[in-house]
């Protein structure tokens, strides 16, 4: 029997209508002033102006030095930026609201926003190929096209997307406010984490956090492709269910029920080499016994053991019985 909080969620209405973010004169204008912030960070790295300077200021600060109470804390938080635990833990969640709502716009909205950041964080990454505090060479240099893969920060800007993909998926206003702050605080504490264990310059965590923002608010540009992907997957089920309760609904042919085979008792006897007449003709002819086993069965002929075979009289002698009178001349 099930528990009560089950009885409860099955009775539980289902959202009358769950609101699609649209691509709003604020939303726009938010968009275009990241994207001016994300190609204002990449040129002053390439240019080697001051915020190259403040990277290596902090770097040579060190703080994991300064601060060393907090480091073994700080190492088990940065995993909520990570993106194989955090995908995992935001995915199980969402795929809870995908059962609940009978919608798979949760799960596919989380799949294209990692989709996204994979190839945009991942080209620039490659692009720029940084090397990080922990390789730098030379003092003062930004450490660009050496071979690295650390500028943007993909932590942080991992931290963005899938924690605020909870705030951009909220079905009520209140609930978007609450997870916003969090996603943002989590974002934050994220790229501090990593300036301060020397993983990740300065500049590296403003362009990951410019990443995410770009990724959550291009979202609603992607909500049509997410749609025509949700009816296709949902067609695709009923199909396969129809399928499956048409193989179920077939009635079965039954075999025809197949008649023992039987052996007559004479032919058994003969495989088994059981004498029918040991006694032979009236006139004292050799033992009888009923032959031609594969004449009454379709099976091949039995062989007899050698102790159940006719005795053969001895080499040279004759094989007709001795007469009961000898033979008189005339």
């Amino acid at each position: 029997m099930r528990t009560d909080i089950f009885a409860r969620l099955d009775r539980e209405p289902e959202p009358p209508k769950i609101e699609i973010p649209r691509m709003s004169r604020t939303r726009k204008a938010l968009f275009g002033g990241t994207l001016a912030f994300y190609l204002a960070i990449v040129v002053a790295v390439l240019a080697s102006t001051s915020l190259v300077i403040v990277d290596w200021k902090i770097m040579l600060f060190r703080p994991y030095q300064q601060w060393p109470a907090i480091h073994p804390y700080l190492d088990y938080f940065v995993v909520l930026g990570q993106r194989g635990p955090t995908a995992a833990m935001i995915a199980a969640w969402l795929g809870w609201r995908s059962w609940r709502q009978h919608t798979l716009r949760p799960l596919l909205a989380l799949g294209v926003a990692l989709l996204l950041l994979n190839v945009t964080v991942g080209a620039v990454k490659l692009g720029l190929g940084r090397l990080g505090p922990h390789y730098a060479t030379q003092i003062g240099s930004p450490e660009l096209f050496a071979g690295g893969d650390i500028f943007p920060s993909g932590h942080t800007a991992n931290a963005v997307v899938t924690w605020g993909i909870l705030s951009y998926l909220a079905t009520t206003p209140r609930a978007r406010r609450y997870l916003s702050v969090m996603s943002s605080l989590v974002a934050l504490g994220v790229g501090a984490t990593t300036v301060y264990l020397g993983t990740h310059w300065l500049s590296d965590v403003l362009l990951g956090w410019a990443a995410g923002l770009l990724i959550l608010l291009a979202l609603p540009w992607t909500e049509p492709l997410i749609g025509r992907a949700e009816r296709e997957i949902l067609a695709a089920r009923e199909r396969w269910r129809a399928r499956r309760r048409a193989v179920l609904a077939a009635p079965v042919a039954e075999e025809p029920a197949r008649l023992p085979e039987t052996v007559p008792q004479g032919a058994q006897q003969a495989v088994e080499g059981t004498p029918c007449d040991a006694a032979g003709p009236a006139h004292g002819g050799r033992p009888a016994t009923v032959r031609g086993a594969s004449q009454l069965t379709a099976g091949p002929r039995a062989h007899t053991v050698r102790s159940e075979r006719t005795p053969l009289p001895p080499a040279g002698g004759s094989r007709r019985p001795p007469r009961s009178r000898p033979l008189t001349g005339g």
